[in-house]
């Protein structure tokens, strides 16, 4: 039987592998509180999909220091 704290952290490490969050996921994954996070989010420019995700990539971009200019960059090398 599996035990509860294995149970975390096998979805916290799975986190790391998944290409689009969900928005609870969006704020584990930065480990940023909600407000935290949209403002960060607001700063650089990064929203939800049409679908309500984040895309794991951005926020990689964000949570790295990087201005809102370089996260256009790189997403248009994409």
């Amino acid at each position: 039987m599996i035990k509860k704290e294995e149970q975390i952290v096998m979805k916290a490490i799975s986190l790391c592998f998944k290409p689009f969050l969900k928005p609870e996921e969006a704020l584990i994954y930065c480990n940023l509180g909600r407000t935290q996070f949209a403002k960060k989010c607001g700063e650089h420019r990064i929203y939800k999909n049409a679908n309500g995700y984040y895309k794991r990539e951005e926020l990689d971009l964000m949570m790295g220091g990087n201005s809102s200019e370089k996260i256009k960059i790189r997403i248009k090398e994409l």
